[in-house]
């Protein structure tokens, strides 16, 4: 089907207008006999003329919303906003002696001295309830590197003038590691361990020591954020708080079932040192001293009464706040009558609709609530799509929420002002970035969209269909990849792999990139999974995730045109090898770095001339990067090479301005 072209409401030019104003002077005129230009009657013909080709012009611009109109006459409506995410971690004024409640509901904003004005804050609300109890540990164990055995290490803690060795191993080895058992589980939980310990683990870099904290998730040991450190890797008095991760099940090890958490010894960085000896510790005192709690970039609103039906078909209600984000299933449109009050099942549109079923849609741009329709069909018969709700019943909507947009990005930090007070509660962050807000699909967005959606339908077929139908599913979905049937990448044979880009990138600029911004959320692969599993053929695998990344340096080398300061030319350089570099924004046609495609340094090398104040480029390398230990890997390379399911992130460049 072509594209849907706005209509010509009239497509008469300054002639035409002319030409039939002249055809009619005969018929109302014939004693005006003279129609040449010089003739002030026909001056004025054209005047009138221009003027009259001028309304035209203004008639024939048909708004957006127009626009929005004739999309929707054939099924394609613009997507609402998705709301950014974040968690917030709420910190305690002193360690949990009992337990410290955070309800749903709570909201979170940014200062206003961040934001301009308070009428400007970006609010997040908690989206459920949590409960932070007391930390009680249990055991405490030591496990040498390369041995199946557990050593019990709690004497060593517990009595005067003994102490603990954090890795056990004579000769100090990789993977020793010292494991915390304790009787409950600590998900989401800010964990503080209170430590004595006697400076042997001498050699490090206290800042930078060569351990790493875990806690098992019930599929794996995940590593820990640490959020402060004042111990030195352990060397020396002082504390550690920990975040830990949503999951934290129980396991048995040496015979003792707790939820763990442990410490490991793990290789330093390149060029800093290790331990020589084990750091011992002589006390271990724990606590609770803080919950981490996921909220939303939303605004909940109340229920509200949207009016009472009049018993006809086709009836359209709207609710007072827009945009209206997806509905949860506490999140419905109910209508009560005398005997009862029911919730009505939302749908996308009335076609499988049938007269005595109860189905409401519901718009999330718009705020409209529509009843079902009746359709005249060719047979000549007038079907009923949807029930009607009864004469005089009462159309309600629960408490729903509204908000989103790419303004909830916030970075780390930002969302600091409880507009709640909470016992036990002393502040509030959010320790990492909020990412998954998407602006609402613009007219044009959706123009562009729609002849593709109206041309192959719901159908997932070729990878173009499925790689369409992952875009269509969310908004939060910048790029999709699919890897045709067949291809060793998708981990099986007979399966479809869909690889998803999502779009927010919390900090925004390229150079600011980092690999967590590029996150899959669980609930974007579940909820784009759910749409591509009822458009795909029977008897085809489907897998949803994400692209491998693999991290790529420059090292650049270029001469500045005389006059220009090597630092703004430097600065310039970096804002051009990372927006070329992107997942997102990157490659020759900014639309994100290609799959699969090689980085070369002649690419490279030409991006780089462009750059205002450059003379000529003398030198460009490669480098592959590891973006989770932050550091160059191998040699340097004239070409760095991707998989077919691959994408490059832009990392840790060096430019060199002469």
């Amino acid at each position: 089907m072509p594209p849907i072209i706005p209509p010509n409401l009239d497509d008469r030019s300054f002639q035409d207008i002319v030409d039939e104003t002249k055809r009619l002077i005969p018929r109302h005129t014939p004693e005006w006999t003279n129609h040449n230009v010089s003739d002030p009657g026909v001056a004025l013909v054209e005047l009138f003329a221009w003027m009259s080709e001028m309304v035209l012009f203004r008639v024939n611009q048909v708004p957006e919303r127009m626009y929005a109109h004739f999309l929707g006459l054939v099924g394609i409506e613009p997507f609402g906003p998705s709301a950014a995410s974040a968690d917030l971690t709420f910190w305690f004024s002193a360690p949990a002696r009992a337990e410290v409640v955070v309800p749903a509901g709570v909201e979170v904003a940014t200062s206003p001295a961040a934001s301009g004005s308070a009428s400007d804050d970006v609010v997040f609300t908690t989206v459920r309830e949590a409960v932070a109890r007391p930390a009680s540990l249990r055991a405490v164990m030591t496990s040498a590197a390369g041995s199946d055995q557990l050593v019990d290490g709690w004497a060593d803690l517990a009595y005067r003038g003994t102490s603990l060795a954090v890795f056990p191993s004579p000769e100090i080895t990789l993977d020793d590691a010292t494991y915390l058992g304790f009787t409950g589980s600590l998900a989401d939980h800010a964990l503080e361990l209170t430590v004595a310990a006697d400076v042997l683990g001498i050699g490090i870099d206290p800042t930078d020591p060569p351990l790493v904290w875990e806690a098992w998730d019930g599929e794996a040991w995940v590593r820990l954020t640490v959020h402060e450190d004042t111990t030195g890797g352990l060397n020396r008095d002082g504390r550690v708080v920990l975040l830990l991760p949503g999951s934290h099940p129980p396991l048995t090890l040496g015979g003792t079932g707790a939820h763990w958490v442990r410490v490991r010894l793990v290789r330093a960085a390149p060029g800093r040192p290790t331990y020589r000896t084990s750091p011992r510790l002589t006390s271990l005192d724990v606590g609770v001293v803080g919950v981490t709690v996921p909220a939303e970039h939303v605004t909940g609103r109340p229920g509200e009464v949207l009016g009472r039906s009049t018993g006809t078909a086709g009836q359209v209600f709207r609710v007072a706040h827009t945009p209206v984000l997806a509905r949860r299933p506490s999140e419905e449109i109910l209508v009560v009558t005398t005997s009862d009050a029911e919730p009505w099942t939302e749908v996308a549109d009335f076609a499988a609709s049938g007269p005595t079923d109860r189905h409401v849609v519901w718009d999330s741009a718009t705020g409209e609530v529509r009843f079902g329709p009746s359709v005249r069909h060719p047979d000549g018969r007038v079907r009923q799509h949807g029930a009607i709700p009864a004469d005089g019943a009462q159309v309600r909507v629960s408490p729903y929420r509204s908000g989103g947009g790419a303004r909830g990005n916030v970075g780390p930090g930002t969302l600091v002002t409880p507009r709640t007070t909470l016992p036990m509660v002393a502040s509030v962050a959010n320790t990492t970035a909020a990412s998954g807000g998407v602006d609402p699909e613009t007219v044009e967005e959706a123009k562009v969209r729609g002849p593709l959606t109206l041309r192959t339908g719901r159908r997932a077929v070729t990878a173009g269909d499925y790689e369409r139908l992952a875009l269509a599913a969310s908004p939060a979905v910048a790029r999709a990849r699919c890897l045709p049937l067949g291809d060793a990448v998708a981990g099986r044979a007979g399966a479809v792999r869909v690889l998803l880009v999502p779009a927010a990138a919390p900090r925004g600029a390229a150079e600011d990139r980092d690999i967590d911004d590029l996150a899959l959320s669980p609930e974007l692969r579940a909820r784009v999974g759910a749409e591509l599993d009822a458009c795909r053929l029977v008897g085809v695998g489907l897998e949803v995730g994400a692209p491998f990344y693999q991290g790529a340096s420059a090292a650049v080398l270029v001469r500045a045109l005389p006059g220009r300061p090597a630092a703004v030319v430097r600065q310039r350089v970096l804002e051009a090898i990372h927006r070329f570099v992107d997942p997102l924004h990157g490659g020759t046609d900014g639309a994100g770095w290609p799959f699969g495609e090689d980085l070369t340094s002649a690419a490279l090398a030409h991006v780089v001339d462009e750059v205002d104040g450059v003379e000529r480029v003398e030198e460009v390398t490669l480098f592959d990067y590891d973006l989770r230990g932050r550091r160059r890997l191998g040699d340097s390379q004239d070409a760095l090479t991707l998989t077919p399911g691959a994408l490059f992130v832009s990392a840790a460049h060096r430019v060199v301005v002469r």
